[in-house]
């Protein structure tokens, strides 16, 4: 069984340790003195609202570490579109173990939603248009993974995964090579062929002074709408443009149509609201 596209063994990690800061050092009191031993327990993972789920397979694997036996049952995959009532997944097993699991199994599964909800919305808001909506690198810590894929759950697009998958030049490295030209240059003679490089750019005069160095991406921070329009017609195709900074759900179909190629949105990641799921029994 795999999740989000990477072996659940790579992940499991997370889960463990999300388990373990709930658990403490007695675990679940609450359970062990209310359920009886031997009690099993019938349950629904149940959307509240509409929107698009992810992270389902955080909420299983939360479960089997308790309840190895435990069936649990997916009715609606990642990147399903639910309804308010729509059950998601169907569980059953030891009551104990379902109830030790269920806020982290919960906790997961509804902020992952979340983001895939929220992206979702930003990749309707530019349909009909060529601009892809990507993330960023403003993820929470440890859950890089699954917050990429509930973007791309969400129909959105992945940026870097780290700080090793691609170059990035902002402007705090442009600041200390000492401008544009010196560090694309630098970037140009540091690294291999395959190894694509971006720089961030937050002018028309620095965007012409990239320009020559032909980077594999041009990252245009904070742009206005008239700045976006003279980067295309600049640019003339020879490069990707990435438009960042004040984009929010008002002001990015207006950004897409200036015609740039991508844009990045750290909100879907850092921002996202809780998409509400329950765990009801039946």
């Amino acid at each position: 069984m795999y999740l989000t596209g990477l072996p659940d063994l790579l992940v499991e990690p997370v889960i463990k340790d999300a388990l373990r800061e709930d658990l403490g050092l007695a675990g679940d009191v609450t359970a062990q003195a209310v359920i009886a031993p031997n009690a099993r327990f019938k349950a629904e993972f149940k959307a509240r609202e509409e929107g698009i789920s992810a992270g389902i397979d955080c909420a299983r694997l939360a479960i089997s570490f308790m309840d190895p036996q435990a069936r649990f049952e997916i009715l609606l995959p990642d990147g399903s579109q639910v309804a308010p009532g729509a059950v998601i997944a169907r569980v059953e097993g030891k009551a104990r173990a379902i109830l030790a699991a269920e806020r982290v199994a919960l906790n997961l599964l509804c902020h992952l939603s979340g983001v895939a909800t929220l992206t979702s919305k930003y990749v309707a808001t530019v349909e009909g248009l060529k601009t892809k909506i990507a993330c960023t690198r403003k993820t929470l810590p440890l859950l890089r993974a699954l917050q990429k894929h509930a973007v791309k759950c969400g129909g959105g697009h992945n940026h870097r995964y780290g700080l090793d998958d691609a170059i990035l030049i902002k402007d705090n490295h442009i600041a200390i090579c000492g401008g544009v030209a010196q560090a694309m240059e630098r970037a140009k003679a540091g690294v291999g062929h395959t190894m694509k490089i971006e720089i961030e750019v937050d002018s028309i005069a620095q965007l012409k002074q990239a320009l020559p160095y032909a980077p594999d991406v041009l990252l245009l921070d904070n742009f206005s709408i008239d700045m976006y329009a003279e980067a295309v017609k600049l640019a003339a195709g020879k490069t990707i443009l990435e438009a960042s900074g004040g984009v929010n759900l008002d002001t990015v179909r207006a950004i897409a149509e200036a015609g740039v190629d991508v844009i990045s949105v750290g909100a879907l990641t850092h921002s996202a609201p809780n998409f509400d799921i329950g765990l009801d029994a039946v």
